[in-house]
């Protein structure tokens, strides 16, 4: 997917990450590295829109990745073997907390989350248009789509040794560790309808927020290499977060209900 928004040149991928670089070279920015973004899972900022039926329901579930969801008791998952994917509402945030969105590029980011989710989910459910008895009805709408500052995100790198402030900023104002107040940040709500009778079944928020500076402390040196150029390489683009916040929420979607559909009603 291309963007109106091009990614600033670098001369190099920068000495910040020289260590990365070595390890593994520039990487593309959206390209799906669930270590790039990260959660604000805090019930207090989901976006009052009157999207989701019951938001106070919402709690962190760690089955769910982590994610504010609740879901309705005694449900049989197994049933559902068809998904339909409603078309992506998007609620605009005060103009004083984001900048103008070009349409071109708010297609362009739809189109990118619809077919996320169609490549997840099609291995084991079939994606269907219509409603009915088996389906399970998909709406989803994104309440925040800041893009990153580039301009800002250039500033930063330029100073000299301003990547080690930058590392500790994101914690330093509530924002998760490796963030900067000037990246990216992707909101969602997403709400699970019975495809029959149209009863809610579960509900889920999140907010993905941008990490410049990653790592995946879990993993090998070079896995660790890897996160770190990702968040890196895609701080100087406008909109590769929200692309790895989209490829994070469709693969837990997808994770979340082959686990579901193996399980009876609890």
């Amino acid at each position: 997917m291309k963007f109106r928004f091009q990614r600033a040149a670098l001369p190099a991928c920068l000495a910040a990450a020289a260590m990365a670089l070595l390890a593994t070279g520039c990487a593309a920015p959206g390209s799906g590295n669930a270590n790039i973004t990260a959660s604000e899972n805090n019930i207090a900022k989901v976006s009052n829109v009157g999207f989701l039926s019951d938001p106070a329901k919402l709690k962190a579930q760690p089955a769910n990745g982590g994610f504010l969801c609740w879901r309705q008791p005694g449900v049989d998952w197994r049933i559902y073997d068809k998904v339909m994917i409603e078309r992506i509402k998007v609620y605009v945030t005060p103009a004083n907390e984001q900048s103008p969105i070009d349409p071109s590029d708010l297609k362009a980011l739809i189109d990118y989350f619809h077919s996320a989710l169609v490549k997840n989910l099609s291995p084991s459910v079939k994606i269907v248009d219509a409603a009915g008895p088996g389906v399970l009805r998909v709406r989803l709408a994104l309440t925040s789509l800041v893009p990153t500052n580039q301009l800002a995100s250039l500033a930063g790198t330029a100073v000299p040794y301003g990547f080690v402030a930058e590392m500790g900023s994101g914690a330093a104002t509530g924002r998760p560790p490796g963030s900067t107040p000037y990246l990216g940040k992707t909101g969602l709500e997403a709400q699970f309808r019975d495809g029959a009778t149209g009863n809610v079944l579960a509900e889920c928020a999140d907010t993905q927020i941008g990490l410049k500076y990653a790592a995946d402390l879990k993993g090998d040196a070079t896995t660790a290499a890897e996160a770190w150029m990702n968040g890196y390489v895609s701080s100087f683009t406008a909109w590769s977060y929200a692309q790895d916040a989209f490829n994070k929420w469709s693969a837990a979607f997808a994770r979340r209900l082959a686990e579901l559909k193996t399980q009876p009603p609890q």
